[in-house]
């Protein structure tokens, strides 16, 4: 896998890995064949929910870089990244630890992918404040 050398965003990646991304889920959006506007979102319902969160800062008062999520939400997403921690300083520990066979580095990254996939296609869900 290579580096794409350009602009990043904020969070330091390549602005032309988040350029084909939802604005709302941040799911890899198809690019148009043709004339037209390069999309923005990848379904309509993501349209509707970023137009209907829009709606809902401006009746909190919140700036566009603020999130309202519930306490739910953010506890399984904390829960599953701190599985993913785990499974990281295990097989950063068992890749230290000597020898390796083929079936202990196949047990190892088994363990990572399952830490990994709940975080794979996790999205937010918006709160219903």
């Amino acid at each position: 896998m290579t580096k794409k050398v350009g602009d990043t965003d904020q969070r330091g990646v390549p602005e032309s890995e988040t350029r084909n991304r939802c604005r709302w889920c941040r799911r890899v959006v198809t690019p148009l064949t043709g004339p037209g506007r390069p999309r923005v979102f990848c379904s309509q319902a993501c349209r509707q929910w970023d137009w209907v969160s829009r709606q809902r800062a401006r009746e909190l008062q919140i700036s566009e870089n603020e999130l309202v999520v519930t306490r739910r939400e953010l506890e399984r997403l904390y829960d599953d990244l701190y599985v993913l921690t785990c499974a990281i300083e295990d097989t950063e520990r068992e890749l230290g630890a000597g020898r390796h066979t083929v079936a202990s580095l196949r047990e190892a990254v088994n363990w990572l992918l399952d830490a990994a996939r709940p975080l794979k296609n996790r999205t937010v869900s918006p709160s219903d404040i």
